[in-house]
């Protein structure tokens, strides 16, 4: 055998820099009811992977209680747009069949389609069931006001449109543990269903359900009561079910702290071995509440990720204070705790003007929020539907950060990658930097001020001196020289933020081409008809 000793050493192979991800929620509330929405979303696919998008949250896709309803009151799990029920064949959204269009195209795209589990509570019962209750405070769920007693609720489920497909189970008043809702004398009330088969709220605190006015097991409608076999058995077989009729690569649960969290464990422990790891699942949690959010992941294993309340609340707060203090922005929030377990957000459905959930935002202050979700080194960034595309309704807004959001999301994609150095040394003006990696070797600078204009000299490295850097926004029209010692004195405007990035990085033609914001100029169908 030869001397291997002497040969000389090979190249230490490096791995290629992963690709930023971007998840885009896919609806905002005030959409219009015209059963078009899977169809706009199918035509405007090519254009948002074009600008950065990777994965899409699309809306409750399952039959609402009414045609208008968004889903989250939520009537049928097996009917996606495919059963005459409730007044329509359709869900708002749309047909079942353009469904399955728009998530076959998103998979020939390469983008990815997340569902929204409404595993909570039903609405919309077929007919009203004698069940016995008690009392209880709203305020404080453990403390029972009333003796018990029984009342008229609606709480039958048959789905007579369905007729068995897919599913036999019908849902009768044991398969529920609380309604608000008395029809025999019509008092509204919390009503704790109890008795045989009945079993109550689930556990609080440290058990399955968050302990918020003592314990928040009921939330809305007819809420599910996760302790009955056949209501675990039906919604576990539900999963299945729906994975093997719609191509999507992950789930977001909607109020993961009001039902159970073991059901839950084990409802994510069948789909990651029924269909292989690599599913994206992520909770609402919507909590102000770093401690109890830690808490919940632990209790479920780091195998789930959570929506960053904390940081929406940040946002609110330093966007309608006076020269509020950004360099506190990520102060208690879950992306500085646990940064692999947060997605990242500035606004939502439930956080929108008009919501219940409404945490203002100025509008000025949303090109600095999303700069702070999209440009840095943790979370996984979320963009909001409404601020991309406006929204509609009685007080409709239009897109946010100026219709300019996209640049954003294309500088993520291109340019935010590699080590990270923070300027944050004044309250009302910071900075970072991106360094690039070696195979993506651009990086980027930032500096935002929610006050005057703001200056920030930054050390972007020496292999940069000499170039030219631009802003990627073009909302500065200065040209920064990266001096010999790698340092560049970054600039914004007053309430504004820029991205600086060498004017002759690859691809930066890109940022000239327009994104349309349009949705709805072209109501589009698979028939190529609008709809009536």
């Amino acid at each position: 055998m030869g001397d291997h000793s002497k040969r000389p050493p090979s190249p230490e192979r490096r791995e290629p820099t992963p690709e930023n991800m971007t998840m885009m929620q896919g609806f905002e509330w005030y959409i219009p009811a015209d059963q078009q929405h899977w169809a706009r979303l199918k035509k405007a696919l090519p254009q948002l992977k074009e600008f950065g998008i990777d994965n899409i949250w699309i809306p409750p896709g399952c039959k609402a209680s009414s045609k208008e309803g968004n889903g989250y009151d939520i009537y049928d799990l097996y009917d996606l747009g495919e059963f005459d029920q409730k007044g329509t064949i359709a869900t708002k959204w749309g047909t079942k069949n353009e469904l399955i269009s728009l998530c076959n195209k998103a998979k020939d795209l390469g983008v990815g389609i997340y569902w929204d589990a409404v595993l909570n509570h039903k609405m919309g019962a077929d007919h009203k069931e004698r069940c016995p209750v008690v009392e209880v405070d709203e305020n404080d769920r453990t403390k029972q006001i009333s003796d018990r007693y029984e009342i008229d609720a609606w709480v039958g489920f048959d789905f007579p449109g369905r007729q068995d497909q897919y599913s036999k189970m019908k849902w009768h008043w044991y398969h529920f543990s609380g309604v608000d809702f008395n029809a025999e004398n019509g008092k509204k009330a919390i009503y704790k269903i109890v008795g045989e088969g009945g079993q109550g709220w689930a556990k609080a605190g440290d058990g399955d359900v968050d302990d918020e006015k003592g314990n928040y097991d009921y939330l809305m409608g007819s809420d599910i009561n996760f302790e009955h076999p056949e209501v675990r058995e039906d919604i576990m077989r539900w999963g299945s079910w729906l994975a093997h009729e719609i191509p999507i690569m992950g789930i977001r649960f909607d109020a993961v702290k009001h039902f159970s969290e073991d059901f839950l464990r084990q409802f994510i422990k069948n789909m990651d071995e029924e269909f292989g790891p690599g599913w994206f699942f992520v909770g609402e949690f919507w909590k102000d509440s770093l401690e109890d959010m830690n808490n919940y992941l632990a209790r479920m294993q780091y195998k789930f990720s959570l929506f960053d309340a904390p940081l929406v609340h940040n946002f609110s707060d330093i966007s309608n204070a006076n020269g509020g203090d950004l360099t506190k922005v990520f102060d208690d929030t879950l992306v500085q705790a646990q940064p692999v377990s947060a997605v990242t957000l500035v606004m939502n459905h439930d956080t929108q003007p008009y919501q219940d959930l409404e945490a203002p935002i100025e509008p000025w202050f949303k090109p600095l929020a999303y700069a702070l979700i999209l440009l840095r080194d943790r979370g996984y960034p979320c963009v909001w539907y409404g601020d991309l595309y406006g929204i509609q309704g009685e007080h409709s807004f239009p897109p946010s950060c100026g219709g300019d959001l996209p640049r954003m999301m294309l500088a993520r994609k291109l340019y935010s990658y590699g080590k990270q150095a923070d300027y944050f040394d004044y309250p009302t003006c910071i900075g970072w930097v991106r360094y690039g990696t070696w195979d993506r070797p651009f990086g980027c600078a930032v500096v935002m001020s929610n006050a005057g204009p703001g200056t920030k000299r930054m050390h972007v490295g020496e292999m940069h001196a000499g170039e030219t850097w631009t802003d990627v926004m073009g909302w500065n029209d200065a040209k920064i020289v990266i001096g010999d010692d790698g340092f560049g004195e970054f600039v914004c405007g007053q309430t504004s933020v820029s991205i600086w990035v060498n004017e002759k990085a690859k691809d930066r033609a890109r940022f000239e081409k327009e994104f349309d914001s349009d949705i709805y100029k072209v109501p589009y169908s698979e028939s190529g008809s609008t709809s009536s």
